[in-house]
């Protein structure tokens, strides 16, 4: 029978532990970004398809108001009739980015939120 190997020291099981810790925290990140990168390349056709139908409404949306300065001269002229048309959709425009501006701020937080956060820093 041959000599018992000696028991490893507490300093040589932390190492292991340790690098056994490391590795899994590795496998858990590569792990993650495989599902990441699989989701997105199946999602990719998804993205190119939003974004070219949102050229198209783009286009569209073009189209519609130029049809409607052309009609809109006939009754006051070619510059009053595209005026009329700007004013509508810059007016329109205005608003849209108004409104996104003021649901961006949510981004920031509320009283509310301000509040209990305050409130949960005070406790601690």
């Amino acid at each position: 029978m041959g000599t018992p190997s000696p028991e490893p020291s507490i300093g040589d099981l932390f190492g292991r532990l340790a690098d056994d810790g490391k590795a899994f925290v590795r496998a858990e990140a590569n792990l993650y970004r495989k599902i990441a990168l699989h989701r997105a390349g199946k999602a990719r056709s998804g993205g190119i398809a939003i974004v070219a139908g949102a050229l198209l409404l783009n286009a569209a949306l073009i189209v519609m108001l130029i049809g409607l300065a052309l009609e809109l001269a006939l009754y006051f002229g070619p510059l009053i009739g595209g005026l009329i048309v700007a004013a509508l959709a810059g007016g329109a425009g205005f608003l849209l980015i108004r409104f996104g501006a003021g649901r961006l701020k949510a981004l920031a937080g509320d009283a509310e939120e301000k509040a209990a956060l305050a409130a949960g820093e005070d406790g601690a």
